[in-house]
């Protein structure tokens, strides 16, 4: 696996992560622990070296799962967690008050079994604490040896500068993929203005980049699309074209709609690096053969051009979570 580094950084990982949400929340039931610690240690064996966790995932159970599936690896990897909910639950709301950001510093440590937090990320911008005192704050953990590195995840251009200015951001974490392209436009000039590295989640548009999602498909009763407008039934027909073009071009490149969509993604930018998630061994072999595609220059046009001529259908979030990104 080719290894890359977050912006000017110096943090240096695995040019693919592994994003370990959906092992214990929000695509269905938990995936069963021992087979979720095989795939996490299959992935370090194939060459994964970021693995990207929340205490918000389950609540809490996330970080246990990946910091004993780690443990015997535990030197040789990057481990990026988050803060920002009140209690670790997403539907009690936002909480990043310094109190808040070292308590859970402290209790994902535990749960990690580590003593230091590679990439601690604010997991979503809080309106109520100024960005500058949540920097300040990772910045006191950095300093006590707790934090290696500060993250931002979906935040606004603005918000990016001021919290670097008080400690550098290493990386940005927000969805960026072929069906949702607008951090083009602000988010990455912002970013290699600042030599801040960009950690792509959902990379393969939660699935549906896949090829293995239709207008037909019925997702579990706990499984968040299911309130997600994209993937209404409607949208999921009108964005079917999409999926249908990545088919053509894996086809015609002897490679499958995800490895085109990971490797699309690799060329945008050095210091881009995908987390996709996934629960079944054979996917995340697939993903990660995505690191040894390249795509021509003339490949990459292709994809563009052909992509900017698709209109995608519905918002990527329902309203009440929309409110919550790039401020």
């Amino acid at each position: 696996m080719q290894k890359r580094i977050l912006g000017k950084s110096g943090l240096e990982v695995s040019a693919l992560g592994l994003g370990c949400m959906g092992l214990s929340f929000g695509y269905g039931p938990a995936t069963d622990k021992q087979e979720a610690v095989k795939l996490i240690r299959a992935a370090y064996e194939k060459g994964v070296t970021l693995f990207d966790t929340a205490e918000a995932y389950g609540p809490f159970t996330n970080e246990e799962l990946l910091g004993g599936a780690v443990a015997p690896f535990r030197s040789n990897v990057v481990i990026a967690t988050k803060f920002g909910f009140r209690e670790g639950k997403t539907a009690l709301g936002l909480d990043s008050r310094p109190e808040n950001i070292r308590a859970v510093a402290e209790a994902s440590l535990r749960r990690l079994k580590t003593d230091v937090i590679d990439l601690f990320y604010q997991h979503r911008v809080d309106p109520n604490v100024p960005i500058e005192e949540v920097a300040g704050t990772v910045k006191a953990l950095i300093q006590e040896g707790k934090v290696k590195h500060f993250g931002l995840s979906e935040a606004g251009a603005d918000t990016i500068r001021r919290a670097h200015a008080v400690q550098p951001v290493t990386a940005l974490q927000s969805e960026y993929s072929l069906w949702w392209r607008e951090p083009e436009q602000e988010i990455l000039p912002t970013l290699e203005d600042l030599g801040i590295g960009f950690v792509p989640f959902s990379p393969l548009g939660k699935g549906f980049l896949t090829g293995k999602i239709d207008e037909n498909t019925a997702f579990d009763k706990s499984d968040f699309r299911n309130i997600v407008p994209r993937f209404s039934e409607e949208n999921r027909k009108a964005n079917q074209a999409l999926v249908d073009l990545l088919g053509k071009m894996a086809n015609e490149r002897n490679a499958t709609a995800a490895q085109i969509a990971l490797a699309w993604l690799l060329a945008q930018k050095p210091w881009i690096v995908p987390i996709p998630g996934t629960t079944k061994l054979h996917r995340l072999e697939e993903n990660l053969g995505a690191a040894d595609l390249t795509l021509s220059a003339r490949d990459l046009q292709e994809i563009s051009e052909a992509v900017a001529r698709i209109d995608i259908q519905g918002n990527r979030y329902p309203e009440q979570l929309q409110k919550m990104v790039n401020r």
